[in-house]
């Protein structure tokens, strides 16, 4: 049972991130079928930021969205999303950025997950027109916010090891 707790204390935060990543993920895009839906898009900013309905049947972009690729697609995503959790509950990780950076990518990827299983594609309603980009949604974001957070955390890691290892030089050369 210390064990198990002492498990959980070391990663409580990378879970609740996926916890919270979920929810509001699924929370959302029922929000967007009930009230968008119905009206395709709403301007928050006209011509700028738009909540516009919808659905994606493949990867970002619409990519694999064809019947026999989105088989290959979401068979990617799920050993991805399965070799995170197992890094994650196998390894003793450190950085406090990278446990969330994971968190938020593993949340994300279930959320979309979630809609690939049950709907056959993506619900997506956030519409940043103002740079012509595709239409995305909250998994989008944890997935998109969580890989920079790995990417920082990956990149300080290394930059931590490189000033340590040049200290460690010059103590050998005294």
């Amino acid at each position: 049972m210390n064990r198990f707790l002492s498990f959980l204390r070391e990663r409580w935060l990378p879970l609740a991130i996926m916890a919270a990543a979920v929810v509001l993920d699924i929370i959302t895009k029922q929000l967007a079928v009930a009230y968008l839906k119905p009206i395709d898009t709403f301007p928050i900013i006209q011509d700028v930021f738009h909540l516009t309905y919808r659905i994606n049947p493949g990867a970002a972009w619409s990519l694999f969205s064809a019947p026999d690729q989105r088989w290959i697609f979401m068979s990617v995503s799920t050993v991805a999303i399965l070799a995170m959790l197992a890094y994650l509950f196998l390894v003793k990780i450190d950085s406090k950025l990278m446990k969330i950076g994971l968190g938020a990518i593993i949340g994300g990827g279930i959320g979309n997950m979630i809609d690939r299983i049950s709907l056959g594609y993506v619900v997506d309603f956030l519409d940043a027109r103002i740079i012509n980009f595709p239409v995305f949604n909250i998994a989008d974001c944890f997935v998109t916010i969580g890989a920079g957070m790995l990417m920082l955390a990956l990149i300080l890691d290394w930059r931590r090891e490189a000033k340590g290892g040049a200290r460690e030089d010059n103590a050998a050369d005294n």
